[in-house]
């Protein structure tokens, strides 16, 4: 199974996404836009992994607090873009936490350095790139879920296998 651990986004927070994104498309902007039930926040990307059971387990023992967070910039890794979110302390400890319990119980995960953001579109081609502005959106992240990600007809489909 290829599995993500993730924080879900509130409707506040999807439609100021899906208007960057309609700002994008108006503009031109081609690739594989991210469908609006797909948008999330990762906390760690773990891949094939057999167990989501013993992934729930070490979750368990990372308590989760409320956490605010709010749209802020936007950017690309290469041909990926996306929206970022404001500095927040509390959910930079809480991947750390995380991250940390899932080294210790031997569970893969990527180990990039984490950088918040929401993910708009893949494989980026335009002429010229628009200027972006980035609605002001916020919410209260109340739960993190592990997500199981399949590929399906019509792209990637997202399931949640437990939340926390």
């Amino acid at each position: 199974m290829r599995l993500f651990i993730a924080i879900a986004l509130d409707s506040n927070i999807k439609d100021a996404l899906t208007a960057v994104q309609s700002t994008l498309r108006a503009h031109r902007v081609g690739g594989n836009y991210t469908k609006i039930e797909n948008l999330h926040l990762t906390l760690a990307f773990i891949g094939e992994y057999g167990d989501p059971g013993h992934v729930l387990e070490v979750m368990r023992t990372v308590p989760f607090a409320p956490i605010p967070i709010r749209l802020e910039g936007f950017g690309s890794f290469g041909d990926l873009y996306w929206c970022g979110l404001a500095q927040q302390e509390k959910l930079a400890a809480y991947v750390k936490r995380l991250r940390r319990a899932l080294a210790e119980a031997d569970i893969p995960f990527d180990r990039k350095r984490f950088s918040p953001h929401i993910t708009l579109l893949r494989k980026a081609s335009f002429d010229k790139l628009p200027g972006v502005i980035v609605p002001e959106a916020s919410m209260t992240a109340e739960t993190v879920s592990l997500m199981r990600s399949e590929r399906g007809k019509n792209g990637m489909v997202y399931t949640e296998l437990g939340s926390l």
